[in-house]
C-alpha cells in the first residue's frame, strides 16, 4: 500500500506518516521502483497500535518503548497517565468555573473581564493579606461576583480575610445565597461554619432565615450555635432553647444572653425565656448556673428579679454571691 491509501484507512495524515518514518516508529516495509513508501499490513497495523497508545496520552517516545522495550510493563505508567489525565480535568473545571464567573458578572467590556479575572487571581493567591486586598478592592470597584465572593468565603481560613469578603458580598448586590446554602450542606463541618456565620450576617436576603433555622440542628455544635445566633439577632423565638444552651455550655453565652434579652422585650416571650433559664439551674453545673445567674440580669420582669433574689440564698456560696451583686447593681439602678 502506497502512503495515500495508508493515511485513507488508518485516518493519519501522510504528514504525520513521514514524521513517523523520520523518527523510526513506523518505517514502510519497502519502496516502490520509483522510491515511494510501500506499507505491509503489518505495518498497518503497527500504525493503528501507534494510534490507540496515543490516544491514551503516551507520548512518541513513550509510545516507541512500549511498542519495542520487552521489560515495559504499563500498570505504572497507566497510573501516571490517570494522574496526568485527572490534573488536565481539574484545570478545566477550575478554567469552566472562571467563565462561568465572569459570564455571571455580564461584562460590558475586556476590561470588566479583566478586572474580574484579576480578582480571581487575588482569591487566590496563598499570601492572607493579598486575598484580602483584593476583596476589599473588588467591593470598591464594583462587579464583582457575589459566587465568587461567596465561594471564596466558603474556602477561607483566615477570620481577617473572610470578614473582608463577607463586607463585600454583602455589598455586591447580587445573590450569593445559593452557594452559601450549598455551604451549609457541606460535609466539611468548617465550611458549614462560615457558611452559617456569612448566612447570618445578610439579614435582608430572601430565604436565609430558613437556612439557618435548618442549621439548628446541625450536629456540630459551633454551627448550631452560630445559626442560634443569627436567628436570636433577627427576633426569631425558635431559637431560644438554643440560646440556653449556650448559656449552659458557655463558650459563647455572653452573646446567647444578650440575644436572649433582645428577645425577651417582646412581652409574649419574656415569661417563656425566664422559665427556660430558671429550668436549667436543677441540673446544671455550678459553673453553668452562675453563667445562668448572670444571663436572668439582662431580663427584664419581675419573674426574673425574683429568681435573682432566690438565687442571692442559694445553698452554692459562688452563685449566691453573684446573685447578691446582681440584686444590689439592680437595686442601685
Amino acid at each position: 500500500m502506497l502512503i495515500g491509501d495508508v493515511a485513507r484507512q488508518s485516518g493519519v495524515s501522510t504528514r504525520m506518516l513521514r514524521h513517523y518514518d523520520a523518527l523510526g516508529l513506523v518505517r514502510p516495509t519497502g519502496r516502490t521502483t520509483g522510491g515511494y513508501r510501500e506499507y505491509s499490513a503489518d505495518d498497518l497495523r503497527r500504525i493503528l497500535h501507534v494510534e490507540g497508545l496515543r490516544s491514551l496520552g503516551l507520548t512518541l517516545k513513550q509510545v516507541r518503548r512500549a511498542l519495542e522495550d520487552p521489560a515495559f510493563t504499563p500498570s505504572g505508567l497507566v497510573g501516571d497517565l490517570i494522574a496526568e489525565a485527572e490534573d488536565r480535568l481539574a484545570r478545566a473545571r477550575e478554567l469552566v468555573e472562571r467563565l462561568r464567573v465572569i459570564e455571571t458578572s455580564a461584562p460590558d467590556s475586556w476590561r470588566d473581564v479583566l478586572r474580574v479575572v484579576e480578582l480571581v487571581r487575588g482569591l487566590a493567591s496563598t499570601a492572607p493579606a493579598r486575598r484580602q486586598q483584593a476583596a476589599l478592592s473588588g467591593a470598591e470597584t464594583g462587579g464583582a461576583p457575589a459566587e465568587l465572593l461567596a465561594g471564596a468565603l466558603l474556602a477561607e481560613p483566615d477570620p481577617h480575610v473572610a470578614g473582608a469578603l463577607s463586607w463585600a458580598l454583602a455589598r455586591s448586590g447580587g445573590d450569593g445565597v445559593p452557594t452559601l446554602a450549598a455551604g451549609a450542606r457541606s460535609a466539611d463541618p468548617d465550611v458549614r461554619r462560615r457558611a452559617v456565620r456569612a448566612i447570618g450576617e445578610l439579614p435582608g436576603t430572601p430565604g436565609t432565615t430558613a437556612l439557618l433555622s435548618d442549621a439548628l440542628a446541625d450536629p456540630d455544635r459551633a454551627v448550631s450555635g452560630q445559626a442560634a445566633l443569627a436567628l436570636g439577632a433577627r427576633g426569631e423565638p425558635g431559637a431560644v432553647p438554643h440560646l440556653v444552651d449556650l448559656v449552659v455550655e458557655g463558650g459563647g453565652d455572653v452573646d446567647a444572653a444578650e440575644a436572649l434579652a433582645a428577645l425577651a422585650e417582646d412581652p409574649e416571650q419574656t415569661g417563656r425565656i425566664t422559665s427556660a433559664l430558671v429550668d436549667r439551674l436543677a441540673t446544671a453545673t455550678p459553673a453553668a448556673r452562675i453563667r445562668l445567674t448572670q444571663a436572668l440580669v439582662e431580663l427584664p420582669g419581675p419573674a426574673a428579679r425574683a429568681a435573682l433574689h432566690d438565687l442571692a440564698s442559694d445553698p452554692d456560696p459562688a452563685v449566691a454571691l453573684v446573685a447578691s451583686a446582681l440584686v444590689t447593681a439592680l437595686g442601685g439602678r
